[in-house]
């Protein structure tokens, strides 16, 4: 007598009971489709760049900035001869420490007000956010870096200087960018692993304001020269006052410099990648 398979078995043994609608494939998103999305994102992060009245007031003050350093440099320095030249990028330092706040503001103010998981929804390749927020962030370097050498150019004519030689104010302007959008894309990696814009532009400033001077002051010259912002500063190649001959013997190249203060900020934002893979996004 042949024996018939219960509903409940023929289930089991994969065939779909009668009547049951046939199952569907699992969409799966691909890397195609994820590099695709890439235009769409870096334009949303442009959007919110542009609409943010922060990010005005920080170009406002970079201008300020640029224009009054070299203006007031002109007018109160009286002992060395000095020419718009060398002056124009006498604010970048502060330039690129005002591009690292607006970079950390990018992340920061999203995961504060609760539009990071938004984001995140409308585009769940978070390595895709990193991507566009990078770009974002050396745009703003660039962008503010640019802005603060102008303006600086345009303070010195005011504060009556001569031009003098211009034959490397192009190499010094790209040495001048190459600081400022990497400390951008240091900003932007503090901000991700903080997560708090006043603790990380307060971490930001306390390190560069007086963790970084104690150090200098304590550390031998051959370790001090790989600080952070020691190193990011002498790529501008502006000497400073308290150079001693032990610190030029050891000082290390413009391109040496620039790695150094690059991989700082290539940890930086890594560390801050890592950390938004396995936080939660609220």
């Amino acid at each position: 007598m042949p024996s018939t398979a219960s509903p409940d078995l023929a289930s089991s043994q994969g065939s779909p009971p009668a009547g049951a609608a046939p199952r569907r494939p699992v969409s799966v998103r691909s890397h195609r489709d994820d590099l695709a999305a890439l235009p769409a994102v870096l334009n949303s992060e442009w959007i919110k760049l542009s609409t943010v009245r922060s990010h005005r007031a920080i170009a406002l003050l970079t201008g300020a900035i640029g224009i009054f350093a070299t203006w007031a440099t002109a007018a109160l320095v009286t002992d060395e001869v000095l020419v718009v030249a060398d002056v124009f990028v006498y604010s970048t330092f502060l330039t690129a420490v005002i591009a690292a706040i607006a970079s950390i503001l990018l992340f920061t103010s999203e995961a504060q007000h609760g539009t990071l998981a938004t984001a995140l929804t409308a585009q769940p390749a978070r390595w895709l956010l990193v991507v566009a927020k990078t770009v974002t962030a050396l745009g703003v370097g660039v962008r503010l870096g640019v802005l603060g050498m102008v303006t600086g150019f345009a303070g010195g004519l005011l504060g009556g200087l001569e031009l003098g030689d211009t034959s490397g104010m192009a190499a010094t302007a790209g040495w001048a960018l190459t600081f400022t959008a990497l400390a951008s894309v240091l900003g932007l990696g503090v901000g991700m692993v903080v997560r708090h814009s006043a603790a990380a532009i307060s971490g930001l400033l306390v390190w560069w304001l007086v963790a970084e001077n104690l150090l200098w002051a304590f550390l031998p010259e051959t370790v001090s020269r790989f600080l952070p912002f020691y190193a990011g500063g002498a790529v501008l190649g502006v000497e400073v006052d308290t150079a001693t001959p032990e610190t030029l013997a050891v000082a290390l190249t413009r391109t040496q410099d620039a790695l150094v203060f690059g991989g700082f900020a290539v940890i930086a934002l890594l560390a801050g990648t890592v950390l938004l893979y396995r936080r939660d996004t609220n």
